[in-house]
């Protein structure tokens, strides 16, 4: 996989020819969306090369673009259609998957601009918003109104709700609540071609005809670009109760998930912290885990005055379990304190070497042995791994450490995420639960997808999008690489 983003990507699909942004195209675009939303300078277009992913290939983009309206990208891809350029779609760069990454000789939209909350529907808890609106804008909207916007990816203070979208997003409150797309009503999407569209609906329930919108969530930018997106809102939860629980072994930890969530039990919040990572933050932050401790789960209940039965039902499983300590917070700091600890897992482990952040879910049943499988890979390649993740729904993020300047340590990482996925997919897991495909797990979807179903999604894509100029090379190989 990783000697896939190494490699330089020279080619995109061999419908398209080698393309060039000349005047012409760029004298076009500025006459359609206005000059100051055309940017050509070269140092100013490097800040839109790539988006958080590590080791994926990116190039600097011939152009950028800063539509305001869903007009403004009608014109571009009706513009780049006509001239057969690539588009790449950017929100606020903060994905995992390389999805984001401007390609060779392509235009890159980006929405930045495209920000305004149109409207926030309080009788029907309904926001409809551009595509370009944070979430953390979006749930400070809602907040004014006794609303709020569930879906929580670890950067929402930056990520955009169009990249969420796109990306169908996950995070800390996926156990309970489901990732972005359970939140999405209905989206208004620009084409290729540069049609426009409205996919979805606005009403709670609505089952006429194919459910067009849900093809748009999670397909990163390669059948559309999202203009408009209506999304659910909820009312707030009650301030969540926390519990944390020390076990001797990731695996011990990992069968006092399954249990939980086999008794019927749904926390807001159930993250698990392993060996590696326990360690790390010990050395950064002092929080003294002890040296017994071979894992960490942290679970929160938002379920109001039942939160304290359903923590003391949690805490029995994981004493049954073999919990070496079960801790509950007794106020609100303490509370903070121990969620504290799963959002400092990164720059704790930053302070090893260059992390990689895998992405893989498994069944419950199956995850002890994942993540056992996860220690074995580290100590039969020689390189370190911590394991954090969602353990309640069985996504976790193995992170690799790894010496960028070093194509030895680079090539034990390639063997490290290639096994990992493999083991994943043998366990009838996926290759990502939340950060998506884009470049980094392309060649991995390949092996998950069986050939009719790969035909399908290709299908989908050459009758949206047949002459693959949106978000080229990501996702799925092309007919030109198959």
């Amino acid at each position: 996989m990783i000697r896939a983003i190494l490699a330089v990507m020279t080619s995109t699909h061999s419908l398209v020819p080698a393309s060039f942004v000349g005047e012409n195209v760029l004298d076009e675009l500025r006459a359609a969306i206005g000059a100051d939303a055309v940017v050509v300078d070269v140092d100013i277009l490097e800040s839109y090369r790539h988006d958080a992913a590590a080791l994926c290939d990116s190039t600097t983009p011939a152009v950028a673009v800063l539509p305001r309206t869903e007009s403004d990208v009608q014109a571009v891809m009706t513009i780049a259609s006509r001239h057969r350029v690539p588009v790449v779609p950017q929100g606020a760069l903060t994905g995992l998957a390389g999805a984001a990454n401007s390609s060779p000789g392509c235009i890159v939209l980006s929405t930045r601009r495209m920000n305004v909350i149109v409207e926030l529907d309080v009788a029907n808890r309904v926001a409809v918003v551009q595509p370009g609106v944070t979430n953390k804008q979006l749930k400070d909207a809602a907040a004014e109104q006794s609303l709020t916007y569930l879906p929580d990816p670890s950067s929402w203070e930056a990520s955009t709700i169009g990249g969420n979208i796109a990306t169908n997003a996950g995070g800390l409150c996926c156990v309970k609540y489901g990732v972005t797309a359970r939140f999405v009503r209905g989206l208004r999407v620009v084409l290729a071609d540069g049609r426009a569209t409205f996919v979805g609906r606005r009403t709670v329930k609505g089952v006429a005809g194919l459910a067009l919108a849900d093809l748009f969530v999670g397909s990163e930018g390669t059948l559309g670009i999202i203009t408009e997106a209506t999304v659910g809102l909820d009312f707030p939860k009650a301030t969540p109760s926390t519990m944390a629980a020390v076990f001797p072994s990731t695996s011990s930890a990992a069968v006092a998930v399954a249990n939980t969530r086999a008794a019927g039990i749904t926390p807001s919040l159930f993250e698990l912290l392993d060996r590696t990572t326990i360690r790390a933050i010990d050395d950064y932050a002092k929080m003294d885990f002890g040296p017994e401790a071979g894992a960490v789960l942290i679970a929160q209940s938002d379920s109001g005055p039942s939160a304290p039965s359903e923590l003391e039902a949690i805490a029995a499983i994981c004493s049954a379990a073999g919990a070496l300590e079960v801790v509950v917070a007794e106020n609100d700091a303490e509370s903070d304190q121990l969620v504290q600890a799963r959002r400092l897992a990164y720059p704790a482990l930053e302070r090893l070497g260059s992390p990689l952040v895998d992405d893989v879910s498994v069944p419950l049943s199956h995850l002890a042995e994942m993540i056992d499988e996860v220690s074995r890979v580290a100590e039969r390649i020689g390189i370190v791994i911590g394991v954090v993740g969602h353990a309640g729904d069985g996504n976790i993020h193995p992170t690799v450490i790894v010496d960028r300047a070093d194509p030895a340590s680079l090539s034990k990482a390639q063997r490290a995420f290639d096994d990992i996925a493999e083991f994943a997919l043998g366990l009838g897991g996926t290759i990502t639960g939340e950060h998506g495909v884009g470049l980094l797990k392309r060649d991995l979807l390949e092996k998950e997808l069986d050939p009719v179903a790969a035909s399908l999604q290709r299908g989908i894509k050459e009758l949206l999008d047949p002459d693959y100029l949106l978000n080229p090379g990501k996702v799925l190989s092309s007919r030109g690489d198959w």
